[in-house]
């Protein structure tokens, strides 16, 4: 092997490793701006919250909950502007009773990014407690199966954001004992 073929080879890994970094952020991203309270410091409402998530989908994405579960429950938003519609329906509004904690844990994950760098899936399976005001709450569970594409700027974005029920189960009201009502983790 050349020193040229070994630069090259070394190149391609970097790429590689680079690319699975930025699949990596964009979904985790996604989960910690997802989560109540919302951690992200001076983020002032849900209105905010929808537009950061939507800065990590791309124009043609596609958000859709599949399985017999969340088939019914999610639907399938097709373009940015109807997973946008898919959000502002999940926060638009206060519900009663509202949502005041929850929490995205991201484990098994699997990346795979194409030949070409250019494209990539992932693979995840998450654990999300829900606690409500009035009491009540659950742990859910489930697969995501998504999509990311190497934009022209640079950045990687999703083009399709897919997940699946593998469990929701009703959890005591007394769970979580002590828990913020707002965060401040990152606050200056």
């Amino acid at each position: 092997m050349t020193d040229s073929d070994t630069i090259a080879a070394l190149t391609k890994r970097l790429e590689l490793l680079e690319a699975e970094a930025e699949v990596r952020r964009v979904q985790s991203r996604y989960m910690f701006l997802c989560d109540t309270p919302m951690p992200e410091y001076g983020v002032k409402d849900d209105a905010e919250r929808i537009d950061l998530i939507m800065e990590l989908f791309s124009e043609e994405a596609v958000w859709e909950g599949v399985g017999e579960y969340y088939t019914g429950q999610f639907g399938r938003a097709e373009g940015k502007a109807a997973v946008r519609k898919h959000f502002e329906g999940f926060w638009g509004g206060k519900t009663d009773p509202a949502l005041i904690l929850n929490c995205h844990y991201l484990t098994s994950e699997q990346i795979n990014v194409a030949p070409d760098g250019l494209t990539a899936t992932g693979q995840w399976v998450h654990m999300q407690p829900w606690l409500f005001s009035d009491g009540k709450a659950l742990l859910r569970s489930s697969r995501l199966f998504n999509a990311f594409k190497k934009c022209d700027d640079g950045t990687w974005r999703y083009t399709r954001n897919r997940t699946e029920n593998v469990f929701v189960a009703p959890l005591p009201a007394t769970w979580a004992s002590d828990y913020p009502s707002a965060s401040v983790l990152m606050k200056p």
